[in-house]
């Protein structure tokens, strides 16, 4: 009697064990899936700012609205750091994940179409 029972046992176990691990495969599938289009999109949005020829003047009137407050009205850092020859510590698509992305704390990450993105990088490289 305690074969049968130690059998269903088993049995039960290596049910639930396989359900677990079709759950995680399916998690992780799910998972990478998000991670693939959202890489897909962000490299869109890189390369349509990239191709475009930004003007460095509207970039400058953008930088005066949304970063001096910590980068100074100059650029040269208050808060943030200065921002002149950064284009050439950083490449553009680098600086445009920064912005977007606001990878190092406390910048904020920021919203900006890819005309506004063009016209900002023309103004970090007019800083050189």
């Amino acid at each position: 009697m305690s074969t049968s029972s130690s059998s269903a046992a088993e049995k039960d176990f290596k049910k639930n064990f396989l359900t677990i691990f079709l759950m995680i495969v399916l998690f992780l599938i799910v998972c990478f899936s998000i991670f693939i289009v959202n890489h897909n999109e962000n490299n869109k949005y890189i390369i349509k700012s990239l191709e475009l020829n930004g003007s460095a003047e509207e970039g400058d009137a953008l930088f005066k609205i949304n970063c001096v407050g910590c980068h100074g009205i100059t650029a040269r850092g208050l808060v943030g750091p200065d921002l002149h020859s950064v284009t050439q510590r950083l490449n553009d698509k680098d600086i445009i994940k920064q912005v977007t992305g606001g990878l190092t704390p406390p910048m904020p990450s920021f919203e900006i179409d890819p005309v506004n993105m063009s016209n900002l990088l023309k103004y970090l490289h007019s800083l050189e």
